[in-house]
Parts: structure tokens; sequence; C-alpha cells
């Protein structure tokens, strides 16, 4: 399995003792200019990976936060080309990988061969599609891999072992593990079942994991028996930015975690 520079990333995360960093910022929020500075910001406060949101009028998997954050992206215009135009135009300015996350639909419209070459040549490393399963996934995955461009799974608590030995045959990048059954959003806690999932995730893969989904504050992380390599928050920090808050202020609270690859 090739090298990614989002494992990569990853990787020299944990070797300096923490969780690789991934936040997700909806593209176009909260402004479209906005957007483009707070994600310059993300960057430049630590952030491993950059993962963005491509709005969606029907976004079956997320939580309220951050369909509202679609609503208003979507109505200040946001469009899949313009997110390639933006990315395209500042190719080079960041020094995260980049990581578009959207449903089917919009990158089957625009052409997968199509999106995918353009999205090469926005300096993207990878894509997360929460609608596409792995039955249903070549077409995606093999225009993606023709450009370098890893398709990266989407595991939830419930899924076997089996089931994520076959999506790790293709995988590229990292795994994101979903950490309840449900839609995004901030939890105050974690349901039983993830600690066994991720002990069966980590078994699995041979990427490295990123746990998502629910994540609000460092603590929720402390007590898990088992841990992944890299974290994704999303509804927390839309609504931090939101409120005003900066994203220097976020990635300091995720800083000084304990290392993320010991289990």
């Amino acid at each position: 399995m090739s090298s990614s520079p989002l494992s990569e990333r990853i990787a020299v995360a944990n070797a300096r003792g923490r969780f690789g960093l991934i936040p997700f910022l909806t593209a176009g929020f909260p402004g479209s200019e906005d957007f483009w500075r707070i994600l310059e910001e993300l960057d430049q406060a630590g952030a491993d990976i950059l993962e963005i949101g491509v709005p969606f009028s029907d976004p079956v998997a997320d939580g309220p936060v951050v369909e509202a954050a679609s609503q208003r992206s979507l109505a200040n215009g946001t469009t899949l080309a313009g997110i390639l135009k933006g990315l395209r135009e500042r190719r080079g300015r960041y020094s995260s990988p980049l990581v578009l996350m959207g449903y089917y639909n919009p990158f089957l419209q625009y052409g997968l061969a199509r999106f995918a070459a353009e999205a090469a040549a926005a300096g993207v490393a990878g894509c997360i599609v929460p609608d596409l399963p792995l039955e249903e996934s070549r077409a995606m995955d093999e225009a993606l891999a023709a450009e370098g461009l890893a398709l990266i799974p989407l595991v939830g608590l419930n899924t076997s072992a089996r089931r994520m030995a076959a999506y790790n045959r293709s995988a590229r990048g990292y795994a994101y593990l979903v950490s309840v059954l449900g839609v995004t959003g901030e939890r105050s806690g974690f349901p039983p079942e993830l600690a066994e999932a991720l002990d069966r995730a980590r078994k699995a893969f041979s990427l490295p994991l990123a746990l998502g989904f629910g994540l609000s504050r460092p603590e929720q992380l402390r007590g898990l028996p088992v841990r992944p390599q890299a974290v994704v928050f999303g509804s927390a920090l839309l609504s931090h930015l939101d409120a005003g808050g900066t994203a220097l202020e976020f990635l300091g609270r995720w800083q000084d975690l304990p290392p993320a690859f010991t289990r």
C-alpha cells in the first residue's frame, strides 16, 4: 500500500507524542472570505490535516450544527467548482494536506474523472464520502487513485472486523471511525461500544485511525483504553468559531494530549 501525505502527517504527530489534529470546516462558512482566512489560521495553528466540508442540500449524516453551516454556505453561493477554484488559486499556501468531505451526488454530477483531476491540481490529497458504501465505491476510488488521491474509508461502531478488513485492502491515507451511531454533533460522552470498536479497527487497518463525530473536548479521550492516532472535530469547532472564538484557541486545547499510539 503506497504512502500518503495524510498518513505521513499523522505519523509525524504521533512521533511527537500527540494525536494528529484534523479540524473540519465547512467551505464557505461562516462567509466566503472568512472561510479562507480561518482555513489559513487552522493551518498555522497546528492542524495536521485540513478537512473541508463540501456543502450539500441533503446532508443525511450531519447533525444540526454542520447542517446549518451547509445551508448558510449554500445560501452564500458556495459550489464545488468554487471550492476547487479557490484551492487552486491558493495552492502552496497550506502546509497541511487537504481532504474534501462531501456527499457522492455533487462529485458524481461534476464528473468523477474531472473532479479528481481538478482536486489534484488544487492540492487535495484525499476525499471522504459518507454516503458511498464499499460495494459502490469502485468508480470513485479508481478516479481518485488515477490522480494519486486517497478515498478515505468511513466505518462505524457496528462495522464488522471482516468488513473493516475489506475496506483496508484498498484504503489509503487514514481510516475514519465514527464514534457514535447517529449524526455529527457534540456529545457529553462516548457509548460503551466505542472501546471495542477502536480495538477492532486498530487491528483491521494498516493505516492510521482517526476518530470523529461527537468530539468536543480533549478530556473525552483520556479514559479510552484504546486510542486512535488522530482526532477529527467539526461541530464543536464550528460552534466555537460562530461564537467569535479563534482557531488558535480551539486547537490549543488539543496540543498536550498524551501519546495517541499506545494501547
